[in-house]
């Protein structure tokens, strides 16, 4: 896909991210891969007695001054309806070249760089998120059983909890407090056994492993997209971009993406609209006819995590053959710029293929045959 607009080059974000509990990164040296909340939290994670959290701001954004986001907004020109239910709203995505990675990684240690060209044959991508809704035909139609209702619990934001589930808890993950291993927290009780998701059956299913998603896809006959499929999608044919519309995070002074405002994690303004996720179809579409593709919530990819990646040209990559970590994309409604700068289109992070959360959800892919 050709754009007549031109692409005006600039210096990205030479920032400093500053966090009690993130790592210091920087684009000129690697750095050492700890815990930023969830972003790099297993299952297996240490607990500790809950203590105090706090956070630090940094300066406001620096961006290129690109076109105005609106055109590249709101066409949904790929949409179609395949014919069948189990298709309905899938994206025809067209294949092309691209650059995968940046050379301006913010977090050196996740492996967003090098830069490298890359070739992505045509395939298909849902244009939301897997909803409540979705996920409830597929379990009463398979009777699948999720990996956090096995396991019995699942991690929940402290903030969104109420009292009486708050009460039951004794202990917080190490690296970030804020993250609660909470008794009965699973895709139909998101904040625990005292919640529900009747009024959120057009929100994003949560509390989904990697297994579980790959089951549902599978049940769609469908596949989870690679990451380098993902990301090729998230940049909507621009090259040089942060996000899918362009470099600002809120062009015209509006909201394109569900993520934290305020202070993290201690208070979140919701000038968005929304203090956890926002309904699949919220916000606008990209020019590839996609929704939420970055924020809301994480999106597994089918790759297995490396932070070793070659600049040589590749067709079609999909990762390590094996590994301990499964990728995951996008962000979610509690990244906030000082804290987990992850909602950029070449931003990663990973958790082993068993974890659940309570921000992380996903979208199936197909190849075209």
């Amino acid at each position: 896909m050709k754009y007549a607009s031109s692409i005006i080059f600039c210096v990205l974000f030479n920032l400093l991210f500053v966090n009690i509990f993130c790592t210091e990164e920087s684009s000129e040296k690697n750095s050492e891969t700890e815990s930023c909340g969830f972003v790099l939290l297993p299952r297996d994670s240490k607990l500790s007695a809950k203590e105090q959290q706090c956070s630090s701001d940094i300066d406001g954004e620096k961006d290129c001054g690109s076109n105005s986001a609106d055109k590249y907004l709101e066409e949904n020109q790929n949409l179609e309806n395949k014919g069948d239910n189990q298709w309905a709203n899938t994206v025809l995505i067209k294949g092309g070249k691209f650059k995968m990675g940046t050379d301006k990684p913010v977090f050196v240690a996740d492996g967003e760089g090098p830069a490298r060209q890359v070739m992505i044959d045509d395939f298909y991508l849902e244009a939301y998120e897997v909803s409540n809704k979705n996920f409830e035909e597929f379990v009463e139609s398979t009777g699948h059983i999720t990996e956090a209702e096995k396991f019995g619990d699942s991690f929940v934001l402290d903030s969104l909890l109420s009292e009486e589930v708050k009460k039951t808890i004794s202990q917080a993950v190490a690296a970030a407090p804020w993250w609660l291993p909470v008794k009965g927290a699973d895709w139909r009780h998101p904040e625990g056994t005292d919640s529900n998701i009747e009024e959120r059956m057009d929100h994003p299913v949560i509390h989904v492993s990697w297994n579980d998603a790959v089951a549902y896809c599978k049940w769609k006959g469908m596949r989870l997209p690679t990451e380098a499929e993902w990301e090729y999608a998230c940049k909507s044919g621009l090259q040089d971009r942060l996000f899918p519309w362009g470099n600002k995070q809120m062009p015209q002074n509006k909201h394109y993406m569900n993520i934290w405002q305020g202070t993290f994690p201690t208070n979140n303004t919701e000038e968005d609209g929304y203090i956890s996720t926002a309904p699949v179809t919220a916000f606008p579409s990209t020019h590839f006819g996609l929704k939420n593709i970055v924020g809301n919530v994480w999106e597994w990819t089918e790759d297995w995590w490396n932070t070793q990646h070659s600049a040589e040209d590749q067709h079609n990559p999909k990762g390590p053959k094996s590994g301990k970590d499964k990728v995951k994309k996008g962000g979610s409604y509690m990244c906030h710029k000082s804290y987990c700068y992850r909602f950029r289109c070449a931003a990663r992070s990973q958790n082993t293929p068993d974890t659940s959360a309570g921000n992380v959800g996903f979208r199936c892919a197909a190849s075209k045959v």
